[in-house]
């Protein structure tokens, strides 16, 4: 496990929203915690160059939602985790949690408007059942007789 993030801007937006998630333990301590949080997953920002445009649009919308909107930013080590258990399947992605449940998920760089739009859609949603990455569920047959 490493506690560097992959590029300086990340490392910033990690010092902004003061908390950066490294294992599956603190995601779950994150959990357990009352409100709204937003995960910020980045990606590999080599791979997804807009994580780094959304790095710095972040904390000017956690601005203008300073007093019901914390944040953390998802270490690389655990982004897996993040995508598996709440099925977004497009990097940046931005999920939004309140008391601990999936509310719902941004992904990809937006333009200003839809941003601050979508962000009151999130903190006005009610929780909900994350989406699956698509992964099909089958059964074992047994034979009939």
């Amino acid at each position: 496990m490493t506690n560097a993030l992959p590029h300086p801007l990340l490392s910033s937006l990690a010092k902004a929203t003061g908390r950066t998630l490294h294992s599956a333990g603190e995601l779950d301590d994150l959990l357990a915690e009352t409100g709204d949080q937003v995960l910020f997953c980045g990606g590999n920002p080599v791979q997804y160059p807009e994580c780094l445009d959304v790095a710095v649009v972040l904390p000017e919308l956690l601005a203008i939602h300073r007093d019901r909107l914390k944040a953390a930013v998802v270490a690389p080590e655990l982004e897996a985790v993040a995508q598996a258990r709440y099925g977004f399947t497009r990097w940046p992605s931005l999920v939004f949690l309140r008391d601990g449940e999936y509310v719902g998920t941004l992904s990809g760089m937006q333009d200003w408007i839809a941003y601050v739009a979508r962000f009151c859609e999130m903190l006005a949603a009610k929780p909900s059942r994350p989406p699956t990455v698509g992964i099909a569920v089958t059964s074992a047959a047994t034979a009939c007789h």
